[in-house]
């Protein structure tokens, strides 16, 4: 998707009521068990299981950490709309675990660059270790918001998601950002859940629907 057409605004469509704060605070609890308990069982599918079924190759799974893989809870396959080149600069957004971030790390090498933004500190110090035990320099893993993502104007090659944009009370915040962060005739590879008609106001204002 070209950057310009990020924008694209629906008079119709209202922002959630939550209080935003309080949504991501039951995010972060959430998504550090799936870090730190990836075993307990959630009510969404996790793992190499996951992956496979999301049409991810097996081969891209090959030298990943098993704890990259076993915290992996995407929701579809950012690189099913095409690889990454090499030297390219790639932003992940909700890096997680660093599942994707770590194989966008091997694609853009040896001269590109990957940034991953996480607000959960579990999910970061995996992330972080993951790159440590590949020996990935390429890769670095910051602490930030969807909303207002820790990166310069205009910087960005190729903004990936996975699964995060829908956690987002405000998608046109984060939209705006990935218009801004990315360069002219940049690619936003995005994998995420989409609905066919929209939902009710009332459920999108329910705090308790949003992360299960």
């Amino acid at each position: 998707m070209q950057a310009e057409h990020l924008l694209a605004k629906n008079s119709h469509v209202q922002p959630a009521k939550v209080n935003a704060e309080d949504l991501r605070q039951q995010i972060r609890d959430k998504y550090s068990e799936v870090a730190l308990m990836p075993q307990k069982g959630f009510h969404f599918h996790t793992g190499s299981f996951l992956a496979i079924m999301l049409g991810y190759n097996a081969t891209l799974l090959d030298g990943l950490p098993s704890g990259t893989v076993e915290s992996f809870a995407g929701t579809g396959n950012p690189f099913s709309m095409g690889d990454l080149k090499p030297g390219e600069i790639v932003l992940d957004i909700g890096s997680g675990a660093g599942f994707d971030s770590l194989i966008a790390a091997r694609q853009v090498a040896p001269d590109g660059r990957v940034i991953g933004v996480d607000m959960t500190d579990a999910m970061l110090e995996k992330a972080a270790e993951g790159a440590r035990q590949m020996g990935l320099t390429n890769v670095e893993f910051f602490k930030g918001l969807a909303e207002k993502l820790p990166v310069e104007n205009g910087s960005i090659d190729v903004v990936i998601s996975n699964g995060v944009i829908n956690l987002c009370p405000d998608k046109e915040a984060v939209m705006s950002e990935v218009y801004r962060v990315l360069k002219s005739g940049g690619r936003f590879q995005i994998a995420d859940i989409v609905v066919q008609k929209e939902v009710p106001q009332s459920a999108k204002d329910n705090i308790d629907l949003w992360s299960g």
